[in-house]
């Protein structure tokens, strides 16, 4: 009865929202294929959302949703094939501004509140369930990770998501005690006159070469999607993070048990490579992943994976071994009914 009332809510909710395509061939190839919406129009005009999937198993009704990071989008084929062969349905979304979603005229990433990105996601999931997915967990990398917790506080057991996945989930802020206490909170409240300010360049570019194939990591990407440099970061997106990180550390209430996954460590990012920078996150503090996490919800289980990146699922191979271990052993739990 709870999925039908879900089912004919979510037809509600999709009133207005343009299927701009059916699946198309998806440009990752083997069995993944691609659907793009027009979303509502937002204060910088059209926007878009993108699900991605891998081909559905036949009579499976478990799926996974994977949420991706800031300057990311979805193209971890290797998450989405373990995932499917581990008998559930994978789905992959790339929000508004993002990736596969992203068109030219678009002020890329940027948002004034992160609840613009619950459209997106309610529209995936309603998508899922006209699919046949009875029962969803939802999967967060970094800024997805706190997109995902905020979604699932607020939207509370309205939503068939059975369990929430936190790869490196951005909760707070890398930076100095001065500027986290002092020079975020200034542009942050300066964001909301001034939305469009820029404050900061694009940043160093160690992580993504941690990661590219043609640098010093293991990842071949599209590097207009995923900018090697990172964007330049406007005030108004500051304050969308700053007030989102606020309610977190104050406390959320994710009515689902939440698996919270980091690195074991946290190395400063330089310019200049270093090895460790293959073995550490070096984007986020792990001891504040672990600090916050532990006030998402009732039921948090944390797992440092051992020398592990940033993003965990991207590490060298005994990391992410370790961490896709960790993940399929908490994950059948999640599921209440049997196929």
């Amino acid at each position: 009865m709870m999925k039908r009332v879900f089912w004919i809510s979510w037809l509600c909710l999709l009133f207005g929202i343009e299927t701009y395509a059916q699946y198309l061939p998806d440009c990752l190839g083997d069995g993944y294929s691609c659907r793009t919406f027009r979303m509502p129009a937002d204060y910088g005009g059209e926007v878009f959302a993108t699900l991605v999937r891998k081909e559905p198993l036949p009579g499976v009704d478990k799926a996974v949703l994977y949420v991706h990071g800031y300057n990311d989008y979805f193209f971890q084929k290797e998450l989405g094939d373990s995932v499917r062969a581990h008998g559930y349905n994978f789905y992959a979304l790339d929000l508004r501004k993002y990736g596969r979603s992203l068109r030219a005229e678009q002020d890329t990433f940027f948002v004034k509140d992160l609840s613009e990105y619950y459209a997106d996601l309610d529209t995936a999931l309603a998508t899922m369930i006209r699919e046949g997915n009875q029962e969803i967990v939802l999967m967060g990398h970094s800024t997805g990770g706190l997109i995902t917790s905020l979604y699932l506080h607020d939207k509370g057991s309205g939503v068939p998501v059975t369990g929430l996945i936190l790869n490196s989930p951005f909760l707070d802020m890398n930076m100095s005690w001065f500027l986290e206490h002092i020079g975020v909170p200034a542009v942050s409240f300066l964001g909301k006159y001034f939305p469009d300010w820029q404050v900061q360049g694009r940043g160093l570019s160690m992580y993504g070469e941690s990661l590219l194939k043609e640098a010093h990591g293991e990842w071949e990407y599209d590097t207009g999607w995923k900018l090697l440099y990172g964007h330049p970061i406007k005030a108004g997106w500051i304050r969308a993070i700053h007030r989102a990180q606020k309610r977190v550390w104050e406390g959320l209430d994710i009515p689902v048990p939440v698996l919270l996954m980091s690195s074991d460590k946290s190395v400063k990012e330089k310019d200049g490579w270093n090895d460790a920078y293959k073995k550490a996150d070096i984007v986020l503090d792990v001891a504040d992943i672990r600090k916050y996490g532990a006030r998402l919800g009732d039921e948090v289980t944390y797992v440092a994976v051992p020398d592990g990146i940033h993003d965990l699922i991207l590490s060298e191979l005994p990391a992410r071994t370790f961490a896709y271990r960790t993940i399929f052993d908490w994950l059948p739990a999640r599921f209440r009914q049997e196929n």
